[in-house]
């Protein structure tokens, strides 16, 4: 009798101490997204953010399945199609590509235009590079006039899988008016599943070569410093697309400051974040503030705050 009761003492103990991990473990993603909820909270600004761990277990959002302007982060998709498109043959990284001085649409941001104002004839790598590490807008729409336009980009993805976007409109175009670049839009959700779908590559959508050439233009980034890397200690690897807008000429609003990417965490894992800020009355400085606050509130809630 005493060995069963000490028996039944046992599993209780053990029956406690299970219910609590499992509650704790069900607690974390509800302090994760209280602490999302305090950070927007007063600002003059919608924000949206998705945020899943690396096993996929941890998902948290906020305006997730909302709708918000793309802007530069498709170019990270016009890549993805891009080298798809490499990988079964039908061009070649080192292949070279004439951009003619009319390509070169003055007015928009190109870093390609500025040190080729009369046209170049550059690698396909090169570009790519520019487009995505830099968010170059002339190459940018070269390589949708090579991929046959931005509903090519758009058949890319939904063949694979993803839904919750639409690409309709090439940089030239959406910059042209206001309204326009609203055509453009995805949901941070499915930029998160995009993200963690591309880098895992569970189902080979792209070959090691490729793999290798996407993660580290992603790596080298340049734009939006201050964004998800914005708070995280100095030499924190991020790999990430940004994406920003023009401000209205008559309210001062601000359509999209935009930053999606993986940060990598000092213990080995990583973690998909995406965060977009719209409908912004704050300035550029501010907007990117925002996106920084929730780069760290993912640090500390991984890493104890810990460097």
């Amino acid at each position: 009798m005493r060995f069963e009761s000490g028996i039944k003492r046992l599993l209780l103990v053990v029956l406690v101490l299970g219910l609590a991990a499992v509650g704790v473990s069900a607690q974390s993603p509800k302090i994760l997204k209280n602490g999302l909820k305090k950070l927007v909270a007063g600002k003059r600004a919608v924000v949206g953010v998705s945020i899943i761990s690396d096993d996929g277990k941890l998902r948290v959002s906020y305006n997730g399945k909302r709708r918000f302007p793309f802007q530069s982060v498709f170019k990270l998709h016009i890549a993805l199609k891009m080298l798809s498109e490499i990988d079964k043959g039908n061009f070649k990284l080192d292949q070279i590509v004439e951009i003619k001085k009319d390509e070169m649409m003055p007015g928009l941001y190109s870093p390609i235009r500025d040190k080729h104002p009369d046209g170049a004839s550059l690698p396909l790598s090169e570009i790519l590079e520019y487009t995505v590490s830099l968010s170059d807008n002339v190459g940018c729409d070269v390589l949708l006039r090579m991929l046959g336009g931005p509903s090519e980009i758009d058949g890319y993805l939904r063949k694979n899988g993803f839904k919750g976007f639409e690409i309709k409109l090439n940089e030239e175009t959406q910059q042209a008016e206001w309204d326009l670049q609203f055509q453009n839009w995805t949901t941070p959700n499915t930029s998160s599943e995009i993200l963690k779908a591309f880098y895992d590559n569970g189902k080979a959508q792209l070959s090691k070569e490729s793999y290798a050439f996407l993660w580290k233009v992603l790596r080298e980034t340049s734009t939006g410093a201050g964004r998800l890397k914005g708070k995280l200690p100095k030499d924190t690897v991020v790999a990430h697309k940004t994406g920003t807008s023009g401000k209205h000429k008559t309210t001062g609003e601000v359509a999209a400051v935009n930053d999606i990417g993986v940060i990598f965490l000092p213990d080995g894992r990583h973690v998909f974040v995406s965060v977009y800020v719209t409908e912004s009355m704050l300035d550029y400085d501010g907007s990117e503030a925002i996106i920084a606050d929730i780069g760290k509130l993912v640090w500390d809630f991984y890493t104890g705050g810990k460097d």
